[in-house]
């Protein structure tokens, strides 16, 4: 008996010794990538910064399809169009969830739509926000983007020093109109600080070792929050956040219950959680989420395009010399969008050369599949390695230079590249693939072509200068770290193009306050808006 005992115990050893010996091991069947050690895989060569260099220097030597074994856990990584094209849009009924982000839940309260897995709840959320963002939505919502520019305008020409505030206001007021039916109209309004403030602290505390720690090795969530200081930070900034998205769904809620509230977004979400009966957490989420969506990427993608502007002056004056061509003394519109293919360029090239979300926000395949003759395992996270594709130099001849010229052959909406079954013909990733491909892009191009086009119509951006008179040049390469990126701060000399420009500047300002009431909020709608169209599968739900 006691020899049996003893041979079932070394019996067990041995298998759990065995079990325990494959974890950080590559199988041979997997897709290539750096070697490994024994229970942590390729966990100690994880960058700490600057991830997506060492991402891209991994796709140059293991292909555009490669591994990372992650402790118990597998990324496969995509660094091609192609693949990308074949698993995230071909086969994306399999390749559409999310993996497991244990402490950007934390912060989300596991209610943020970006970080939700494939399944009804997300189906129905996206069905509603269709409803919004869809390209016949997207043209009605020029009225609030025409406004908010001409705002943008007037800041930069007063405050040229703030102009991250000014394109920060800009892009948060559009998202506010649209979602919750009101305008954010100065650059220190608080909840606007805080939104941004909140999802650069998301972005940062998603990328850092302990959170990829966590996921890797799920036990270590047992530990109590002293030991885990991250995780208390991450449930304070879910406190700040849930103050700011639900206290902001809770108030649109009251106005539209009682009949003051303007249309918007939100109007279709009231009618929505009547039949869904989903909390108010939820819906303070599902419409921050477009907060957040709206205003920080398109955001991010304007400050890279000044920076372009500060050290590619030609590019500049090429961009300036089409559109005095075009539009002479008047401002853009979007009616001009056909005749200013360069502009459309710099569109493109803006998404391309600085990409927000620069490595993609994983995402995970539900079930085993094979590709290339390699096997992807159900629950590997799957990244879109954005900045290796951008950056391919047989791709893009001179990848880091910003040349809007690139693109002048391509009259391809960025919905319409995105959908182009000719991969390489594809503009930018920025906007994701398969369906988590970015609803809201017909909006934000209309934004960022406004921006781009009548910034330059209006401005010269030039090199500020130090307390010695010295040029000071951007560096292209320093970005914030975290799940999405921009430029880290610098300064730019911006200054009206002439006396005339400036003129015309707080002319259009001022005849657009016949547009507003004494609180600077629109005295009524532009007409032709979408809301209020969304209806609920009541039959669905009896």
């Amino acid at each position: 008996m006691t020899y049996s005992l003893i041979a079932i115990t070394l019996g067990l050893a041995a298998l759990a010794f065995f079990q325990l010996s494959k974890i950080g091991r590559r199988p041979k069947d997997y897709p290539p990538g750096p070697p490994t050690l024994p229970l942590i895989g390729n966990l100690h060569q994880m960058p700490g910064k600057n991830g997506h260099l060492q991402f891209q220097k991994w796709a140059q030597e293991y292909g555009p399809v490669y591994s990372l074994i992650l402790g118990t856990k597998v990324m496969i990584v995509l660094s091609s169009d192609q693949s990308i094209k074949d698993l995230l849009d071909k086969r994306s009924n399999i390749y559409s969830s999310r993996p497991e982000m244990y402490l950007g839940q934390i912060v989300s309260g596991y209610l943020r739509v970006l970080l939700m897995e494939y399944g009804d709840t997300w189906r129905m959320i996206r069905k509603m926000i269709h409803n919004i963002l869809n390209i016949k939505a997207a043209k009605s919502y020029v009225p609030y983007q025409d406004l908010e520019n001409k705002q943008m305008l007037l800041g930069l020409l007063e405050q040229p020093e703030l102009f991250v505030g000014h394109i920060r206001r800009y892009t948060n007021s559009l998202t506010t109109q649209m979602v919750f039916g009101f305008r954010t109209i100065s650059i220190d309004d608080p909840k606007l600080i805080q939104l941004f403030h909140g999802f650069e602290k998301f972005c940062e505390v998603t990328a850092t070792t302990t959170a990829a720690l966590l996921d890797l090795f799920p036990i270590l969530k047992v530990l109590p929050d002293f030991m885990l200081p991250l995780r208390a930070y991450s449930k304070e900034l879910h406190k700040r956040e849930r103050e700011l998205y639900v206290g902001h769904w809770m108030n649109v809620k009251e106005k539209i219950k009682t009949g003051v509230a303007k249309p918007c977004f939100c109007v279709d979400l009231v009618k929505a959680q009547d039949v869904e009966g989903f909390s108010d957490a939820l819906a303070g989420y599902i419409s921050g989420s477009l907060l957040e969506a709206g205003s920080d990427t398109t955001a991010a993608t304007l400050i890279g395009f000044v920076q372009a502007m500060v050290v590619f002056p030609g590019v500049q004056r090429k961009a300036q010399e089409e559109i005095d061509r075009v539009c002479g003394e008047r401002y853009p519109t979007m009616d001009d969008e056909r005749d200013l293919q360069y502009i459309r360029g710099c569109v493109k090239e803006s998404m391309r050369w600085m990409p927000t979300d620069i490595l993609g926000v994983p995402h995970a395949v539900i079930k085993d599949d094979e590709y290339m003759g390699y096997k992807i395992p159900k629950g590997a996270g799957v990244m879109w390695n954005v900045w290796a594709i951008h950056m391919d130099p047989k791709r893009h001849l001179n990848p880091r230079a910003f040349d809007p010229s690139r693109y002048a052959n391509d009259f391809q909406t960025a919905s319409e590249a995105a959908s182009n079954s000719d991969a390489s013909k594809r503009d930018h990733f920025v906007f994701g693939a398969g369906r988590r491909l970015c609803q809201g892009m017909h909006i934000a191009e209309r934004s960022l072509f406004l921006g781009i086009s009548r910034m330059l119509w209006a401005f010269n951006f030039e090199k500020a200068r130090d307390e010695e008179g010295k040029e000071i040049i951007p560096d292209i390469d320093k970005l914030t770290e975290g799940l999405f990126v921009f430029p880290q701060p610098f300064p730019a000399k911006i200054s009206p193009r002439s006396e005339k420009h400036a003129r015309k500047i707080r002319e259009e300002w001022a005849s657009a306050q016949e547009l507003l009431d004494e609180q600077k909020q629109w005295k009524e709608v532009p007409k032709g808006m979408v809301f209020s169209t969304y209806t609920p599968d009541i039959e669905a739900k009896h």
